[in-house]
C-alpha cells in the first residue's frame, strides 16, 4: 500500500474504489445504511475485543507470572537456609567436639602433665600458629588452666588447617587467660613490642556462651587486633556447675557473604538475618540496607517502617510466602525462610517492577497493535463514508448489490477474527492463522498479529510445562531413593519366625526423604543376636550415604564374633580415615546370648536404651558412653553386661524421639516416652512402637517433623517359650 498525495492507494481503499468505477453505481439510500450500520457495528466489535483480549491477557499472565515467581523464590530461598544451616551444622558440631574434648581433659586434669603454650610470635604474620593470650593483670605463668587446656592445641590446629570456614579457633579460660589459633601473632604486640592485653572473659562470644549454658552464635563482631568481621560460634565448658573455659571458632565471613554475592543482580538479592533481628550478610550495593557490626546494627523488628517490621518479625518465627513491602517508595516482594538450628532466617528480595515487566510489554505491545488496527479500520471508514456520499444520487441497484457483496467479503474475515478472539477469551484457545485472513490488506496484517502473539503464548505455556516434568523427575528420583534405603533396613517381621526365645520389632521414619538414622539386627551365630540403633550426624543424601557405609562396616565387624566394644572400635578407625567430610555417627551396639539371656552392650555416644523388667516398668538405663563414631581415631570403648530374664523387653531409640518438637519449640522429653512405653507395657513390641509414635504424633500436632524417628523394641521369652 502506498500513500500519494495523502490518498491511501491498495488494501481496503482500493477495494471501494474499484467497485465506484467498475459499475459506476453505488448503493441507494437504505444499503448506505446499512453499509454504515455495518461499519459501526464492527468497530465497536473490534473495540471490545482488544479490550477484553487485554484483560484477559493481563489476568492470565499477572497470575501466572506471580505464582511461578513466588514459587521458584520461596524455594531459592529454603535452598540457600538449607545451604547455610547445613554449613552452621557443621561448625557447631565442631564446637561440640572441642566441648566434649575440654569437658574430659578438664574431668581427668589430675592424670595430666601440665601441657606448654608459648606467646604470640611478635615475626608471625601469615603462619598459622598456636598462641596464649591473657587479660590485663593476669599472671598466665601461674594458671591452673593454661596446662590443662593446652592439651587442646593439635586439635584445634588441625580443625583450622583442615577448614576453610574456620578463621581461628580458641579456648578462653576462667582465670583471664586464653589459648588461640590464628595466622599472625604480630598483631598481638603494640607498636612498642609489648604484647597487648586481651580482654577474654568481656568478649561477645564468651559472655553469651556463659549466659546461654549452650552452643552459641554471635552477630557481626569485629576481630580485636585486627578488626575484621566475623561471626563466632562458642559453647561453655562445665566442671561441677561452674564455667572453667569456653571454646570458640570465627567463621570465615567470606565464606558466609558468598551465598549473597551469588544471590546479586539488578533486581533480586537475598540477605541473611540473625535472631536479633540483625543483617549478618548483605550484597555491597543492593540499594537498601547497610551491613553492620552487632553493637550499631539496626534490629529491623523495631523498624519505623511497619510493613518491614511486622515481615522480620514473622520471618525469624516461620517460612513465608511471597509479601509486598514498600521500601523507599518502591514495592519489592520479600520471601524468607528460617535456619532452624539457630534461629537465623535467609530472606530474598525483588523489585516488583521488574517482574512485572513481562506482562506490562506483552500488553502495551497489544495496545500497539489494536491502536494501529482501530486507526486504520477508521481512516478506512471514513474514506468509504464519503465516497458513498457523494455518489448516493447516481448509484443504481446493481452498483449497490455488488458494493454490498463486496463489504461483506471485507466484514466476514473481521467477523470471524472478532469471534476466535472472543472465543480464546472464554475457552483459553489459541487464535490461529486461516486462509480467509490472507487478504493482502491490513485485516491480514492484524491477523498475523494476533497469530504471533498466541505463538509467544503457546511457547510461554510449553517452557512452563517443561520444568513442571522436571520438578516431578527429582521427586520419582528422591522417591526411589527413600525406597533403596527402606529396604537396607530389615523390614520383614516376624525376621526369625523359626525363633521364638524372642519377638522383635524396629520402624524408621525418615525427616527427609531419605534420613541418617538406622537400626539394624541379625544372627551372629544360632545363639547371638546383635542389634544396632544409630544416628548419623546431618540429614539428607550426605547422611544416608554414611549411614550405609556405617551399617555395612558395624554388620561386617560383628560378624567376626568380637565384642560390641571391639566392633565399635574396629569401626571407628575405617570412618576415622579419610572423613574428609568430618561426619560422625551415635551407636549403641548389644549381643544377645539367646540361650541364657546375658546381654552385652557398649555405647558410642547414643542415647540411654530403656528397660522393663517382667512385671515391672520401663525406666532409662544410664550405660557409660564412649565417644561418637568418626569423630577421633583414637577412642576406645568399653562393653558392659545386663541379664535379660524371659518376659523382659528392651527399648532403643534415636534422638529424634525424645527431641521431637511442637509449634511451639516444647520438646516431647525422655519423660513423655516413658509414659508411653508404660501405657501398656505387657503389649508387643510393634504395639509399644506404635504407642510411642502415636504419643509423638499428638504432641508435635502440625509442627514439622524436624529429624529422624527410629524405635526398636525386643522381647525375650528365653527358653520358657521355645517348646
Amino acid at each position: 500500500m502506498k500513500k500519494i498525495w495523502g490518498i491511501t492507494f491498495g488494501g481496503l481503499h482500493n477495494k471501494i474504489l474499484a467497485v465506484l468505477l467498475v459499475f459506476l453505481l453505488a448503493v441507494v439510500g437504505f444499503n448506505t445504511a446499512v453499509s454504515m450500520y455495518k461499519t459501526v457495528t464492527l468497530r465497536k466489535i473490534v473495540e471490545e475485543s482488544g479490550k477484553e483480549q487485554q484483560e484477559a491477557i493481563q489476568k492470565v499472565s499477572g497470575d501466572t507470572v506471580y505464582k511461578s515467581l513466588e514459587e521458584s523464590i520461596t524455594k531459592m530461598s529454603a535452598l540457600r537456609a538449607a545451604k547455610l544451616d547445613d554449613e552452621f551444622t557443621e561448625i557447631e558440631n565442631n564446637i561440640r567436639m572441642l566441648q566434649d574434648m575440654a569437658t574430659n581433659l578438664f574431668e581427668n586434669a589430675d592424670s595430666l602433665e601440665p601441657a606448654s603454650v608459648p606467646l604470640p610470635d611478635p615475626e608471625n604474620t601469615d603462619k598459622l600458629e598456636i598462641h596464649l593470650l591473657f587479660e590485663e593483670g593476669v599472671d598466665y605463668q601461674n594458671s591452673e588452666y593454661v596446662g590443662i587446656a593446652g592439651h587442646m592445641s593439635d586439635t584445634m590446629l588441625s580443625l583450622v588447617a583442615a577448614n576453610e570456614k574456620v578463621d581461628g579457633c580458641y579456648i578462653g579460660l576462667a582465670d583471664g587467660t586464653h589459648i588461640g589459633i590464628s595466622s599472625s601473632g604480630a598483631d598481638k604486640y603494640d607498636e612498642n613490642g609489648k604484647q597487648k592485653p586481651f580482654p577474654v572473659r568481656h568478649r561477645p562470644w564468651y559472655v553469651g556462651a556463659v549466659e546461654k549454658g549452650d552452643v552459641f552464635f554471635t552477630g557481626v563482631e569485629r576481630d580485636a587486633f585486627n578488626g575484621s568481621m566475623n561471626i563466632t560460634c562458642a559453647a561453655p565448658v562445665t566442671i561441677n556447675g561452674k564455667t572453667v573455659a569456653v571454646v570458640g571458632a570465627d567463621i570465615v565471613f567470606d565464606q558466609i557473604d558468598e551465598f549473597v554475592s551469588d544471590s546479586e543482580s539488578s533486581s533480586e538479592f537475598a540477605f541473611l538475618l540473625n535472631d536479633e533481628g540483625q543483617i549478618i550478610a548483605i550484597p555491597e550495593n543492593n540499594g537498601l540496607f547497610r551491613l553492620e557490626d552487632s553493637g550499631t546494627a539496626e534490629d529491623l523488628r523495631d523498624s519505623e517502617n511497619r510493613e518491614l517490621a511486622g515481615f522480620i518479625t514473622k520471618a525469624l518465627k516461620e517460612k513465608t510466602g511471597l509479601e509486598t513491602i514498600s521500601l523507599n517508595g518502591k514495592e519489592y516482594y520479600m520471601s524468607s525462610t528460617p535456619m532452624d538450628k539457630i534461629g537465623w532466617a535467609v530472606v530474598t528480595v525483588i523489585d516488583k517492577d521488574a517482574t512485572n515487566s513481562l506482562t506490562n510489554n506483552l500488553i502495551s505491545e497489544i495496545d500497539r497493535i489494536n491502536s494501529d488496527s482501530t486507526s486504520s479500520f477508521r481512516e478506512g471508514a471514513g474514506t468509504l463514508s464519503r465516497i458513498t456520499v457523494i455518489g448516493i444520487v447516481s448509484i443504481i441497484l446493481i452498483g449497490s448489490v455488488y458494493a454490498l457483496l463486496v463489504a461483506n467479503k471485507i466484514v466476514k474475515p473481521i467477523e470471524s477474527m472478532t469471534s476466535d478472539i472472543i472465543e480464546g477469551t472464554k475457552t483459553g484457545k489459541l487464535f490461529e492463522m486461516k486462509d480467509l485472513y490472507r487478504t493482502g490488506d491490513e485485516i491480514e496484517v492484524l491477523a498475523e498479529s494476533f497469530d504471533n502473539l498466541s505463538q509467544e503464548t503457546k511457547r510461554y505455556i510449553d517452557n512452563l510445562t517443561s520444568i513442571t516434568k522436571e520438578k516431578e523427575r527429582m521427586n520419582t528420583e528422591l522417591s526411589l531413593a527413600t525406597q533403596i534405603q527402606a529396604s537396607m533396613l530389615p523390614h520383614i517381621f516376624p525376621p526369625f519366625p523359626e525363633r521364638t526365645e524372642f519377638d522383635i520389632y524396629a520402624t524408621m521414619n525418615p525427616a527427609r526423604e531419605v534420613g541418617g538414622d538406622f537400626y539394624d539386627f541379625f544372627l551372629i551365630d544360632d545363639d547371638h543376636l546383635c542389634m544396632v540403633m544409630a544416628d548419623v550426624s546431618g540429614k539428607g543424601i550426605p547422611a544416608a550415604l554414611y549411614m550405609m557405609i556405617s551399617m555395612a562396616l558395624l554388620k561386617s565387624n560383628a560378624m567376626l564374633g568380637v565384642s560390641p566394644s571391639e566392633v565399635l572400635t574396629k569401626t571407628n578407625e575405617l570412618l576415622c580415615s579419610g572423613n574428609s567430610a568430618e561426619m560422625f555417627v551415635t551407636v549403641w551396639l548389644g549381643i544377645l546370648e539367646i540361650s541364657t539371656g546375658r546381654l552385652t552392650a557398649s555405647n558410642a555416644g547414643h542415647e540411654y536404651p530403656a528397660i522393663r523388667r517382667k512385671d515391672g516398668s520401663f525406666e532409662l538405663f544410664k550405660d557409660k558412653h564412649g565417644f561418637v563414631l568418626g569423630g577421633l581415631d583414637t577412642a576406645h570403648y568399653k562393653d558392659y553386661t545386663l541379664d535379660i530374664a524371659p518376659g523382659d523387653k528392651l527399648f532403643l531409640y534415636t534422638d529424634g524421639v525424645p527431641e521431637a518438637t511442637d509449634s511451639y519449640e516444647k520438646m516431647f522429653g525422655t519423660d513423655r516416652m516413658l509414659e508411653a512405653l508404660n501405657k501398656d507395657g505387657n503389649a508387643s513390641p510393634q504395639q509399644i512402637l506404635g504407642n510411642v509414635e502415636n504419643a509423638v504424633d499428638e504432641f508435635v500436632m502440625e509442627a514439622e517433623q524436624f529429624d529422624d524417628l527410629t524405635m526398636l523394641c525386643i522381647e525375650y521369652r528365653g527358653k520358657e517359650d521355645n517348646n
